[in-house]
């Protein structure tokens, strides 16, 4: 297929994530003071969109309460910088299984929530944007399985849909796609809607450019799209999406190296996807034009 490049991309800068990688950097952020200040960077740096997960602020470890969100929220809109707020969802899904000769019980890291509860801090902070991890997926984990159901995941999308909060697809491979297009078929979701691609995650789509293309080719017409590959190859696909004709994500959920030996800040990462960006040509559009171009509602918290 013709390359169909994208002249003007937002970045979204995924701030901390849930993995463990609290004690791996300095940078990484737990408390919800570290993680807004961290968005905050982030967007001064270049990042139109900030993606936010919540920490246990003393030990690192993810957390989903509703209370840490807020105040991540209330600090990131209270800040002299614009920047469109995009919240997980992911949390709430986790099943740990035993060892393969007696996998019940389930184990200690199970946390199954529904639907309502799994979404209760995005109708507590009404963010632009949220996440919906359109399946269930084996992680690098032995025992561990991410679970989104059919019947979830139509529960989920249909609750972000009243609340006037845009999903973003997330896709770990084409299944994924293809049963987020059905979602939009039978009016869960809205169209056009919006994916993220979310190559290199194991056990999901590998990050070789054959599989990238795969994805970009189930993505349905008119959607919008980002892409991200984790590790040393998260600049890679910074270049790679904006070739294909997407928008691109980057931050230290994903990959915490600047440079062989280098630990990053989410800052520094958001510059360099500028660079790469503007020295293909292309340009960085503000949270202003991703909102007028994704059709976001900016709203302030439910008191």
């Amino acid at each position: 297929m013709p390359l169909a490049m994208n002249h003007e991309v937002f970045i979204t800068c995924a701030v901390t994530g849930a993995g463990g990688t609290q004690d791996r950097s300095p940078h990484v952020p737990r408390s919800p003071e570290e993680i807004a200040g961290s968005a905050i960077d982030a967007a001064k740096a270049g990042a139109a969109v900030v993606h936010c997960h919540v920490r246990d602020p003393e030990t690192g470890a993810p957390a989903r309460k509703k209370e840490l969100y807020r105040e991540v929220t209330d600090r990131i809109r209270s800040a002299d910088v614009d920047v469109v707020l995009n919240l997980t969802a992911g949390m709430g899904g986790d099943l740990v299984f035993g060892a393969p000769e007696e996998p019940l019980p389930l184990r200690d890291g199970t946390d199954m929530a529904s639907a309502e509860e799994r979404v209760a801090h995005i109708a507590e902070c009404r963010p632009e944007i949220c996440t919906l991890d359109c399946g269930t997926m084996n992680f690098a984990e032995a025992d561990y399985v991410m679970t989104n159901t059919p019947g979830m995941l139509r529960a989920m999308g249909g609750l972000m849909t009243e609340l006037g909060v845009t999903p973003e697809i997330e896709a770990f491979d084409t299944g994924h796609l293809w049963f987020s297009s059905t979602l939009v078929d039978e009016g869960v979701l809205k169209a056009p809607a919006l994916a993220q691609l979310c190559m290199g995650v194991p056990w999901g789509a590998p990050d070789d450019l054959n599989t990238f293309m795969a994805m970009v080719n189930n993505v349905p017409q008119g959607w919008a799209w980002s892409a991200f590959s984790l590790g040393r190859h998260q600049m890679a696909y910074v270049a790679a999406s904006v070739l294909a004709g997407g928008n691109v994500r980057v931050g230290l959920e994903d990959n915490l190296w600047l440079g062989k030996g280098v630990l990053a800040t989410n800052a520094q990462l958001v510059e360099r996807a500028v660079c790469i960006i503007e020295n293909m040509g292309a340009r960085v559009i503000g949270p202003d034009e991703v909102r007028d171009r994704l059709g976001l509602t900016k709203r302030a918290p439910v008191a």
